[in-house]
């Protein structure tokens, strides 16, 4: 497992000529308007908070910082569907660390479909493609298990990782099975940073759990987390359900 040091990615900042900008976006989004260095100190980083408070656009931002396609994938893949990410990633500074990664992919669920037809493009021209994708079609398969195989059978390890929502298609047993297969990468020098709102992640104890509480990165526990404990009230009380229909 990857010390603080041996981190692959160990600080993200905006640079102080970009800020101060909240006319324009992604700058409309307050967490960038003063946003502090985000300093990665375990190889597990989770970034939780509510919709429109930035996580994805930050992932985003980081992804194409460190080479990756903006709608997901390897380094390699260079395909286009429409450009829709942020110019934030222009705006940032990545400080890497002194060792280098063999791996990587951006996780990204609402272009994973994109990611999928890519790697079946690609491999109706050269077959060994899918070996490295569980040697079938990803399109082939439930939602769900697409996401498990590629996960499975593509990370080797030794690699930063960075995922955005991708218990988006899984079932609480798809989480778990996430889970392991987290445990695996970390124990393998691998470096992960997820945007997610699932408890069940969450959970995994080598994490830093950083969440976005009035517009700023608050580093948390897991039971201080609020998206943890609006779950935990819910399923305590699930007749609470009866007063937000009312």
């Amino acid at each position: 497992m990857l010390e603080a040091y041996e981190l692959y990615l160990r600080q993200v900042r905006v640079n102080e000529d970009e800020t101060g900008r909240p006319a324009e976006y992604p700058f409309t989004i307050p967490l960038f308007q003063h946003f502090q260095p985000l300093t990665f100190h375990k190889p597990l980083t989770f970034i939780t908070g509510d919709n429109g408070t930035g996580k994805s656009t930050l992932i985003e931002a980081i992804a194409v910082g460190m080479g990756f396609n903006p709608e997901g994938g390897t380094r390699n893949f260079q395909f286009s569907t429409r450009e829709t990410h942020s110019s934030l990633y222009q705006a940032l500074t990545l400080a890497k660390g002194v060792r280098r990664c063999r791996d990587g992919f951006f996780f990204r669920a609402e272009s994973f479909y994109n990611v999928a037809s890519e790697i079946e493009n690609i491999a109706a021209e050269d077959s060994r493609m899918l070996t490295g994708y569980g040697g079938v079609s990803l399109h082939k398969m439930s939602h769900g298990e697409s996401y498990l195989t590629l996960l499975r059978s593509r990370l080797s390890g030794h690699g930063f990782y960075i995922f955005d929502e991708p218990e988006s298609a899984l079932s609480p047993t798809g989480q778990f099975a996430m889970l392991a297969i987290m445990n695996d990468l970390i124990q393998e020098d691998s470096q992960l940073v997820i945007a997610t709102h699932s408890p069940i992640l969450l959970a995994c104890p080598q994490a830093e759990i950083l969440e976005i509480q009035d517009d700023v990165l608050v580093p948390v526990s897991y039971d201080e987390s609020q998206t943890v404990n609006l779950y935990r009230r819910f399923l305590n009380n699930p007749q609470m359900i009866r007063q937000i229909l009312d």
